[in-house]
């Protein structure tokens, strides 16, 4: 589900330490869902990686761009968008975490 900046703003989730770092061992073994190639991160990206997360909670996405302040940014931008939570960016993954409706994913 996309939800505009203005909300998200208010929605936006924030996650401590201890959580990042146990939602980073759950992701270790994940494959990226959601790619971000040359067009950028486009409302049609926004939209699937809402649709990842509403299925997955927590999800990787690959970008496809050299320049790491253009993918602090989009990380910034996504979590603003969808209402996610940054976990970690490393290297050209983004690792994102939103729970669902009925959360599969229990955080300490």
């Amino acid at each position: 589900m996309y939800y505009s900046p203005f909300l998200a703003a208010i929605i936006m989730l924030e996650l401590n330490p201890a959580q990042r770092k146990y939602l980073k061992g759950l992701a270790h073994n994940l494959k990226p869902v959601v790619m971000i190639g040359n067009a950028g991160l486009t409302e049609a990206v926004l939209k699937e990686i809402g649709k990842s997360l509403a299925a997955h909670e927590l999800i990787k996405i690959r970008v496809l761009n050299d320049n790491r302040e253009e993918r602090e940014a989009w990380l910034q931008a996504i979590c603003e968008a969808v209402g996610c939570a940054p976990v970690q960016h490393i290297g050209k993954l983004l690792l994102v975490y939103k729970p669902a409706d009925k959360p599969q994913i229990k955080l300490p």
